[in-house]
């Protein structure tokens, strides 16, 4: 099995693909943990900050020593140095705000997951021709499911994903999957910055079971 192929199992499998920062590294790597502990095996982490790649770096070796099974991606990257430096710290899996040709053609060659933010056909389009075959559909509450069930007949090949506007509801998850998505990001509706501020890392753990139960039953249905 590939790289590529992993990765997009595991967010499928798991139907849900958990996005954050934060400039503390102790933060950062709690807030993994109580991640995994809900049963997360794949998370991006978003490159928002001066301390990301740090953080990053610091998030791979916890990984490492402490996580079997744990696919981390980085999130946000708009330009090449970027994916080459998050590729050299060990990132699984890249995700963009939009398409970026010069990342696609890096990242695909490298044998690794590209998933570009788009929000047009034309963009689609473009990026799987270059190769890409997992979409983030974004900014998600502006496109909103109706997008999503309109052009999920003209792209059969491709995997989607909507991030930004997605809730923790059963009634916004559901709506997203009959659509045809086969996972969505969540931000701070799921880790939000005022359960980073209070260090609160059991309701963390606990609201993801709880999404991740939820998308669960929607499957099952």
């Amino acid at each position: 099995m590939t790289k590529i192929q992993l990765v997009t199992n595991a967010i499928i499998n798991q139907g849900l693909l958990p996005l954050y920062y934060n400039a503390d590294e102790t933060v950062t790597l709690d807030i993994l943990k109580a991640l995994y502990k809900a049963g997360i095996r794949a998370v991006e982490y978003t490159s928002r900050g001066e301390f990301a790649l740090s953080n990053f770096t610091k998030m791979v070796e916890l990984r490492n020593a402490e996580m079997p099974g744990m696919l981390l991606g980085i999130g946000t990257i708009k330009n090449l140095k970027q994916a080459e430096e998050y590729e050299k710290a060990g990132a699984d899996f890249f995700i963009s705000p939009g398409f970026v040709p010069e990342v696609a053609e890096f990242l695909i060659s490298k044998h690794l997951l590209y998933s570009p933010g788009c929000m047009t056909p034309t963009e689609i389009i473009t990026a799987e021709a270059a190769g890409v075959t997992f979409v983030k559909l974004f900014p998600g509450n502006a496109l909103g499911a109706g997008f999503m069930s309109a052009i999920k007949d003209v792209f059969p090949n491709l995997k989607f994903m909507p991030t930004g506007g997605v809730d923790t509801t059963k009634e916004s998850i559901e709506s997203w999957f009959n659509a045809g998505v086969s996972a969505v990001g969540m931000g701070s509706k799921l880790v939000s910055k005022e359960l980073m501020a209070s260090k609160d890392y059991a309701t963390i753990e606990n609201e993801t079971k709880e999404v991740l139960e939820i998308i669960k039953s929607i499957k099952a249905s």
